[in-house]
């Protein structure tokens, strides 16, 4: 029986693969912080819960050990898990803030993928899929922190599938645009034109599955979103001048309220 590694797996993205994955006879083991919710998913599935921090690297080692007691080979691995920026800017953001979202949004997917990788190795044909962002391939807005830790996290899929293809090992990123989750609310965009774009999390771990039964580097869970990433790659300085004149536009209506 094939199993699968999914981290973030007590809730959203994550919750939703591990139940599709199960569904097709995957065998699941789930990585998250909280272990009630964690241990109820699981037991729903008839998966394996381990509560573990992926930003702590010791103990993402020490789960991998685990899991390799109970299982020889793993053949796939998806790095879902995530923390949002709260719509802070590298300025006005905590530090702690901005340092958690780089140990867990971008670190988190590489000591994930350092510690399992002798288990995706004995698995061979194995898989990895790391959830990015469409905010991994363009940044505008307040949201800079989160942005960059995205783009590391992409580069990062990127870099290290060119490393992995002669092992057996395929690395794939998926790029979400909003996602309605608890963690990602998405209650900015309610009730505005762009809330129709706003995905659930059953359609992206749909992406997810697709995405490795047909070998895809990268994929968007909604096909129009991969135009904003070539859009700032052509014009940033377009991009980034709209952002400032809707910025501003705030802040005047802010100071008239």
């Amino acid at each position: 029986m094939s199993v699968a590694v999914v981290t973030g797996g007590s809730s959203g993205i994550g919750a939703a693969t591990a139940r599709l994955l199960a569904s097709r006879g995957w065998t699941c083991v789930l990585v998250a912080r909280g272990r009630e919710r964690l241990e109820g998913l699981a037991g729903e599935i008839g998966g394996e819960a381990e509560v573990c921090d992926v930003g702590d690297r010791e103990a993402l080692e020490a789960v991998a050990r685990r899991v390799g007691e109970r299982h020889a080979a793993v053949q796939l691995l998806v790095s879902s898990a995530g923390v949002p920026g709260r719509g802070g800017g590298f300025t006005d953001l905590p530090p702690e803030r901005i340092e958690e979202l780089t140990r867990t949004n971008y670190l988190g997917s590489v000591w994930a993928l350092r510690a399992f990788l002798p288990l995706l190795e004995a698995g061979a044909p194995a898989h990895v899929v790391n959830v990015v962002s469409v905010a991994g391939v363009y940044a505008v807005g307040a949201s800079g922190p989160y942005s960059a830790s995205k783009h590391a996290q992409l580069a990062f899929s990127r870099a290290v599938a060119v490393e992995l293809a002669p092992r057996g090992i395929r690395v794939h990123a998926v790029n979400p645009g909003p996602v309605r989750t608890e963690g990602f609310p998405q209650e900015s965009l309610r009730g505005t034109r762009l809330d129709r774009f706003v995905l659930t999390p059953e359609r992206v771990a749909h992406t997810i599955l697709r995405t490795v039964e047909r070998d895809r580097p990268e994929s968007y869970a909604f096909g129009a979103y991969r135009v904003a990433g070539l859009v700032q790659a052509a014009l940033p300085g377009t991009l980034s001048r709209i952002a400032q004149q809707r910025r501003r536009r705030r802040a005047s209506r802010s100071r008239s309220e």
